[in-house]
């Protein structure tokens, strides 16, 4: 039997090795078509332009002010999703009462409404924290709300056979079953608010990536703006291994290896 870190292993392989193919099959065709750097840098002048923003200590204020808002849109939102959709899987008559409602916010385009939470809240961390945490507040709720709904009927039935209070059914039958899709929902959530702090910075903004990416963008920069983009990238892969690995050992006893990762 394989063990799982040699398994890990041969999966991070290939995919670094699939990466240098799309690297290399990039470079060629840039090289060999002549595209204007303009249009498509090369990952030459890419990897060039990351090593300069690597060199310079502005660039880390630039990623801490993002990750400062993508954190706090992640758990702002995840904190609203959880508590409301808590509320709303265990009483219809809340479901009933507010779901229409939650329905008709989400609908509406966060990025339409970016510019007026940007106008109330400012150009500061406080407007991008709003605007991350209302993209990530429905996936948390609708998790929240299936997840609870889940949990089978003759599992509830037998606890209050056993006189348990619907404290101890909450906490021994709907949570446990809810625990595996609040997960999924942190999951997708986390690289949402990513998206979130950005669409915020592209509003309106003083500092971040999506500022640096802006200011590239106007300077014809687009090797920089690549250069940028990778770090997000990198960013939102790694806060995906932290909430996937809190995942597997939060809630151990179902199989929660996300499916892209596994071999």
């Amino acid at each position: 039997m394989t063990r799982p870190s040699t398994k890990h292993l041969a999966a991070a392989a290939q995919q670094i090795a699939l990466l240098a193919v799309v690297l290399g099959v990039w470079e060629a065709s840039v090289r060999i078509f002549d595209v204007p750097a303009i249009v498509l840098p090369s990952p030459i002048s890419i990897f060039e332009q990351l090593v300069k923003l690597l060199g310079s200590a502005l660039f880390y204020r630039h990623i801490w002010v993002t990750l400062s808002e993508i954190l706090g849109g992640f758990v702002l939102g995840s904190a609203a999703g959880i508590l409301l959709g808590t509320a709303i899987g265990l009483s219809r008559v809340l479901a009933r009462l507010l779901f229409p409602y939650v329905i008709a916010f989400e609908t509406m385009p966060k990025v339409a409404i970016a510019p007026i939470i940007v106008i109330w809240a400012g150009y500061g961390t406080g407007s991008k924290v709003i605007i991350a945490a209302l993209i990530v507040f429905f996936p948390l709720l609708a998790n929240t709300v299936m997840g609870l709904r889940s949990a089978p009927r003759e599992e509830i039935e037998m606890l209050r056979a056993f006189t348990a209070t619907r404290w101890q059914i909450f906490r021994m039958a709907q949570l446990k079953h809810a625990l595996p899709h609040i997960f999924t929902g942190l999951d997708i959530a986390i690289v949402l608010s990513v998206i979130g702090a950005i669409v915020g910075e592209f509003v309106g903004a003083k500092a971040g990536l999506g500022y640096l990416i802006l200011q590239n963008n106007f300077n014809f920069n687009i090797a920089g703006s690549f250069a940028v983009l990778f770090v997000l990238s990198g960013i939102g892969i790694v806060l995906h291994w932290i909430v996937s690995a809190v995942h597997e050992r939060v809630v151990f006893w179902v199989d929660s290896a996300p499916a892209l990762s596994r071999n």
